[in-house]
Order: structure tokens, then C-alpha cells, then sequence
């Protein structure tokens, strides 16, 4: 090789070398302009969600035996249940009628039932089966878990109220359209205390911690933190046969009948989150780590 190719060979070399440095440059400039356009939307995502003001003061509400907020769920129609895409004991997907009631807009607290276990001479309740710390579960703004729902009866009835019905359950968390989660039909992890980080809760979050996850009438955690017992017997086949107006569950024919909670809570995943999924199996005499409540009352007209 004469002096003139070596020389030409080293400028070519030279001239790929800054070429490749050059594009690994511009490659990078670009991967984080891309970063921050990514960390812009995130932000921007984050703060429509969390500027998103609802008004929901056109709703009536009232103060309850136990002094805690009620909102008025107003008379009419709704669509219980689900068409095909759900479980085979949501279906068939109907119209139902329900008279105007109230409901509380939050979980019933560890604080609450403290109050109510202490006038009573009630002990605390035992909470079966979990994993951690019970002190966990039992902050005073926490949703009271271990609850029976036979104790969940007593605390409503001594709130001069009483548990809601399957059916109101699910009109006050869907609201008068068939929505899939309480917000609306497009699900998002930070609207909801259920398993995953999303949500950066562990277990139970401090009831109305998610502004954003209201139902259509105002209500707090009608998806997640804790799944909330009612008053229903549990039937797989009840939606076939349930009256049009003010359904009240089966009758509970022998000693086998189960009951029924809705809601799903902090260990739930995404499709056990919704308004129309149903939780059967459970026994009146026995509480879950992940089961609370809140009440309703009739409309006194």
C-alpha cells in the first residue's frame, strides 16, 4: 500500500468514525427528547386526572344516625347486571326500579365502629387470615374490616338505618347508565385503592382517599378498598326471575344459603373492580380481612 491509499484510508476512517459518533449523538438527543416528551404527557395525564372537578352538590344529602354524611340516590330506573362480556351470575343485564333511598357517601372507619362497639359493650371485631399486622388494618380512618354481617346489621340499625340492598348497591355505584367502573367505562389505577401500585396503598387506604374514583353520585370507594357487605341472600339465578321493582335478594330457604358482597377491594384485580361484579359464598357469622360496609335508609316521603 503507497503512502496516498494509507493516507485516504485513515481520512475515510476518520470521517465514519465521526459520522457514527455523530448519529450516537443525535440518537441519544433524541431518545431523551422523547423521555421528556413521555414525562410531559405522564405529568399532563396525571394532572387532568387530578384536576377534574365534579359538581356534585345537586345530590341531597343528610346526616345519618351515626352523624356521618348520606347522599340521596334519587327514584328510577337502572341497568342491573351485565350483558354476556360478564360472569354468568350478572346476567341477564335488566331494568330495574328502584325508590328514592339513601346511602352513605363513605365506608363505614375503624373510628365509627369503635364509637358504636364502646355505647354497646361490643367487642372489637377479629380479623381472620391476614398476612401482616393487624394494627395495619385499624387506623381510625381506615374502613373497619372483620366485620360479620350480622354485626354489619347491628351497627346500621343502631345508625337508624339498615345495609342496602344488591340492587341499590349497584344503582349507587354505576349511577342510572350501566358503567363499568363507578367513574366510568375505561379503567385506571390511580381512581381506585385495588391490587397493584398504581394506587401506592398496600392494603386499606384512608376512606375517600380517591376524589377522582366517585361514582356518579358522589359516593367514595364504591370500587375497591374494601368490599362491602348488603343485605341479599346470595342466588347465581336471581337476575333471571327478580322483580322489576325494589329487588330484595331470595328468600333464604335452609341454613346452606349464602350472602352476597360487592365492590371488590384492596387485593381485587381489574375485572373484579367493577359495579356489576357479584361476590357469593360468604356466611353471616364471619368476618374478611378485605370485607367492611356502609348503610342506607329509606326516603321517608
Amino acid at each position: 500500500m503507497n503512502k496516498t491509499v494509507l493516507i485516504s484510508t485513515v481520512i475515510i476512517m476518520i470521517v465514519l468514525t465521526l459520522v457514527t459518533i455523530g448519529a450516537l449523538v443525535n440518537e441519544s438527543r433524541k431518545g431523551k427528547e422523547s423521555q421528556a416528551r413521555a414525562k410531559k404527557l405522564v405529568t399532563q395525564s396525571a394532572g387532568v386526572l387530578d384536576a377534574k372537578v365534579v359538581d356534585y352538590s345537586n345530590y341531597k344529602t343528610i346526616q345519618g344516625g351515626d352523624g356521618r354524611v348520606m347522599v340521596l340516590i334519587p327514584a328510577g330506573i337502572f341497568p342491573m347486571g351485565s350483558g354476556e362480556e360478564g360472569d354468568f351470575d350478572e346476567q341477564p343485564q335488566r331494568i330495574i326500579f328502584l325508590s328514592p333511598y339513601y346511602i352513605d357517601q363513605h365506608e363505614v372507619t375503624h373510628k365509627d365502629y369503635k364509637r358504636f362497639a364502646a355505647m354497646l359493650k361490643k367487642p372489637l371485631p377479629e380479623i381472620p387470615v391476614f398476612e401482616d399486622e393487624i394494627s395495619l388494618l385499624q387506623g381510625d380512618t381506615l374502613p373497619v374490616v372483620g366485620v360479620t354481617w350480622i354485626d354489619a346489621m347491628a351497627y346500621c340499625k343502631w345508625a337508624d338505618s339498615r345495609l342496602p340492598t344488591e340492587a341499590e348497591w349497584e344503582k349507587a355505584a354505576r349511577g342510572a347508565e350501566p358503567r363499568k367502573w363507578p367513574w366510568g367505562d375505561l379503567f385506571d389505577e390511580r381512581r381506585v385503592n385495588g391490587r397493584g401500585e398504581g394506587d401506592h396503598y398496600k392494603y386499606t387506604a384512608p376512606v375517600g382517599s380517591f376524589e377522582s374514583g366517585r361514582s356518579f353520585y358522589g359516593l367514595y370507594d364504591m370500587a375497591g378498598n374494601v368490599s362491602e357487605w348488603v343485605a341479599d341472600w346470595y342466588d347465581q339465578f336471581y337476575y333471571k326471575g327478580a322483580p322489576f321493582e325494589n329487588p330484595k335478594g331470595p328468600e333464604k330457604p335452609d341454613i346452606n344459603r349464602v350472602l352476597v358482597y360487592r365492590g371488590g377491594s384492596y387485593m381485587s384485580n381489574e375485572n373484579d373492580l367493577r359495579t356489576a361484579k357479584r361476590f357469593g359464598g360468604a356466611h353471616p357469622n364471619r368476618g374478611e380481612s378485605t370485607v367492611g360496609f356502609r348503610c342506607a335508609r329509606d326516603q321517608v316521603v
